[in-house]
């Protein structure tokens, strides 16, 4: 994503915080993104998985920030956002 700082530093007056890589954040982010979008839609991840023909374990993981969703998938996930009928008439 696009002004990501370069790095979080952890709060010292918080024990549990800790510092944050850009990378990390951007993908914290993505997830954010994804989890939003399908909550909004009011379904379940094996739900918005099945409409929209993405493994469902590949979604968790991203929803989960284990893994971090590519440049194409979050295109998609706002297009989904935007015009989910279109997308699951067009994938069906």
């Amino acid at each position: 994503m696009k002004n990501a700082p370069t790095a979080l530093p952890a709060d010292p007056i918080d024990a549990e915080d800790f510092d944050a890589s850009a990378k990390a954040l951007d993908r914290g982010q993505r997830a954010r993104l994804i989890r939003r979008t399908r909550i909004g839609l009011g379904l379940s991840q094996a739900e918005f998985a099945s409409r929209f023909r993405v493994p469902v374990g590949t979604l968790r993981d991203w929803e989960q920030a284990r893994a971090t969703a590519p440049d194409f998938a979050i295109a998609y996930v706002r297009v989904i956002g935007l015009h989910p009928e279109m997308v699951a008439e067009a994938v069906a």
